[in-house]
């Protein structure tokens, strides 16, 4: 019972307070692009309530670690700002795919719209009857349209509306053509047509486009998955035999090394050490191949948000690699004391 009192008194906090009111509009429109049955109030609750959760126990967890009270407070504030960006990313991701859903039916919807046309029938009729299964998303959202004009509203209002749910300039450029031809008469069925097949030549030219690049997509791909990991470690090893090979050296010379003559030319142990080094590794490969999936999604469809999908793999892959080729390199140099 106390578990249930809590989450309602979590209900009743108004979050959207804390932020100002063009934030509020910015956050409710997103949602709306993403097709999220969520309120403002409810996204900010799930932001900033995991977020400060997050930032408390990390704080206690670095400090534990002796990471001291300052820095482990700026670890804790990165962590939680990495989970807000988390989220958003989360929400342009589904506002992403709505888009590409949409885009990729829209050719063949308009076809159909403009054959409707032609038996005579009215634009909002055409548009229904147009609405099938098959086109997901873009159907339900033209039903609702549909209910929207039976009870008063006009079509060129309802068609805005409908332009304005998806992040798709293409959607919006054939909603402004079709409501331009509202406004100023025209011959429908032709000009629908038309609009459907010049949106289908565009994504032909897109996916044309996609296959040329398709070399500089291999090339991010091997650089990200295959040479950075392979370089770092690489260099992971170089650094534990180097390290042990000074370790050797420092024992066998208790008293310092010996001089030249010259100061600033005395030898000195590397000041990296081979942990240090080996969480830097995991760090930089992390980056790096979350970014070559962002930028080969960016490559071959324009959109750097549907690399989202791969970017877990990239980094799962990343880091086999690495470690893999640390226990090959780390076996070759065992004689030397390296795991």
């Amino acid at each position: 019972m106390a578990k249930i009192d809590v989450l309602d008194k979590i209900k009743e906090i108004n979050f959207e307070r804390l932020v100002s009111r063009d934030v509020a509009k910015g956050l409710s429109k997103e949602l709306d692009l993403a097709g999220m049955a969520t309120d403002v109030n409810t996204l900010l609750s799930i932001i900033l309530l995991p977020g400060f959760a997050i930032f408390v126990v990390l704080s206690f967890v670095f400090y534990f670690f002796g990471l001291g009270a300052l820095l482990s407070w700026g670890l804790a504030i990165v962590s939680a700002i990495l989970y807000a960006v988390a989220v958003y990313v989360f929400i342009e991701y589904k506002i992403d795919l709505r888009k590409t859903v949409v885009e990729k039916a829209l050719p063949d919807f308009l076809q159909i719209v403009a054959a409707n046309l032609r038996s005579g029938i009215s634009l909002e009729r055409a548009m229904l009857l147009a609405a099938r299964p098959e086109f997901g998303i873009l159907s339900e959202d033209v039903k609702e349209m549909n209910r929207r004009v039976f009870g008063g509203q006009t079509l060129e209002i309802s068609l805005t509306e409908l332009g304005n749910r998806y992040k798709s300039v293409e959607l919006r450029h054939a909603v402004r053509m079709i409501n331009e031809a509202l406004r100023y008469g025209g011959a429908m069925s032709d000009l629908i047509s038309q609009i459907a097949k010049d949106i289908r030549n565009q994504q032909l030219v897109q996916k044309e486009v996609a296959g040329q690049l398709l070399l500089y997509t291999i090339f991010v791909a091997f650089a990200g998955l295959i040479a950075a990991p392979v370089l770092y470690g690489l260099t992971s090893q170089m650094i534990v035999v180097t390290d042990s090979v000074w370790n050797g050296i420092l024992q066998s010379n208790p008293n310092g090394l010996p001089t030249t003559g010259v100061s600033f030319l005395r030898p000195s142990p590397p000041k990296i050490t081979p942990t240090t080094y080996h969480d830097f590794s995991y760090a930089a490969i992390i980056i790096i191949t979350g970014f070559s999936s962002l930028i080969m999604s960016a490559i071959s469809t324009g959109s750097p948000l549907k690399g989202v999908r791969t970017m877990p793999v990239f980094i799962a892959v990343g880091l086999v690699i690495y470690i893999i080729v640390q226990s090959v390199i780390g076996g070759l140099f065992s004689n030397l004391g390296s795991v």
